[in-house]
């Protein structure tokens, strides 16, 4: 097991109040009608601008770029932490979906744990280069859309979709939305890219053997993808797997996804060679259908998921151990499968 980062274990004493015992992100707090669901510890759309600026301006390896705007006007940002086309690239993508939170939340700490000038990061730096793009709706993230939210448990605070009603994994062949086209036009297109983790979140009554997970993941399943990419994929699954295993943090299942290039984890593997993994946390922020959303007590165990596999991922890459992953645990991977509330079930 690699060591634990300082700046990993200042997040997990910063986020104490939160954390759970072992094994416990995957059995609740669920929504149960009786729970107010409040957004206000996430970071809102001018804070995250300001982080991602305070780390590049605090940092000699990390840039920012704005390679759009949302439908409403909202900056895109691209985070790079290195950029030598010698050295292989990831990208975290986080947000597709506005209601889909606690990625981007990771996202921003593991930036700002890259923002420190010291011995650690100029040697990863010189192995690796780490995009991020931590917020592609930012419309959706705060619930500024054109369509009717009155029904979202949570009051409307956030949505899946765009502004304009559009599911953004959706929208990878016709990039007809602005957010797809920046993310496509202006990074796909303009950086070279060899691993990508599609970060979600999926609803919270997912499990296995009865017992709830706390995320999935999966690999690029559209029969178009060349078979050395789909490998690549399944080994930056067993580096993140194992990340969250080897720690205890949660239960991680199999993601029952299909074969459409519609989506990123098929689509972009299609199109650009890149090898993707779709990352799936659990519980939303708000939704209509209260199986999906958790509330917040959950949060900080979550995000430390997020944070320990990215990290787990940008080391392996860096120091080529990636290429050693044994992708045979695929193999037994149990599919998740949705376990339906029991009656006076409270948790």
């Amino acid at each position: 097991m690699k060591k634990i980062c300082l700046s990993t274990l200042i997040f997990i004493l910063t986020f104490s109040i939160f954390v759970l015992p072992v094994g416990a992100v995957g059995q609740g707090p669920n929504y149960n009608g009786n729970e107010t669901i409040k957004n206000e510890r996430l970071t809102s759309n001018e804070d995250l601008i300001k982080e991602v600026e305070r780390a590049a301006n605090r940092s000699d390896y990390i840039e920012l770029e704005i390679i759009g705007q949302s439908v409403k006007g909202r900056d895109l940002p691209l985070v790079k932490f290195g950029n030598n086309p010698d050295n292989p690239t990831i990208l975290f993508l986080t947000q597709q979906h506005g209601n889909e939170t606690l990625v981007t939340e990771a996202a921003l700490h593991v930036i700002k744990g890259l923002s420190n000038n010291n011995r650690h990061n100029r040697e990863l730096a010189e192995q690796v280069n780490v995009f991020f793009v931590p917020r592609l709706n930012p419309d959706g993230a705060v619930g500024d859309v054109d369509f009717d939210i009155s029904d979202h448990l949570a009051g409307g605070q956030s949505t899946r979709a765009n502004a304009v009603g559009v599911d953004l994994n959706r929208d990878h062949n016709t990039l007809e939305q602005p957010e797809t086209y920046a993310l496509h036009n202006n990074v796909l297109r303009e950086y070279d890219i060899d691993y990508l983790v599609d970060f979600h979140h999926q609803g919270a009554r997912s499990a296995i053997n009865d017992q709830l997970v706390s995320g999935s993941i999966l690999y690029p399943t559209n029969a178009g993808v060349k078979p050395e990419v789909v490998e690549m994929s399944k080994q930056l699954g067993k580096i993140m797997y194992d990340a969250v295993e080897d720690r205890g943090f949660g239960l991680l299942g199999k993601y029952n996804g299909g074969t459409a290039n519609t989506i990123a984890r098929n689509g972009l593997a299609f199109e650009y060679d890149i090898a993707t993994l779709l990352f799936e946390m659990r519980g939303m922020s708000d939704h209509p259908n209260p199986n999906t959303i958790l509330g917040q007590k959950s949060n900080g165990y979550l995000i430390q998921q997020g944070v320990i596999s990215m990290e787990a991922a940008i080391d392996a890459i860096a120091d080529r151990s990636i290429n050693e992953a044994d992708i045979s645990f695929w193999d037994t991977l149990e599919v998740q499968s949705f376990k339906p509330q029991e009656e006076g079930e409270v948790e």
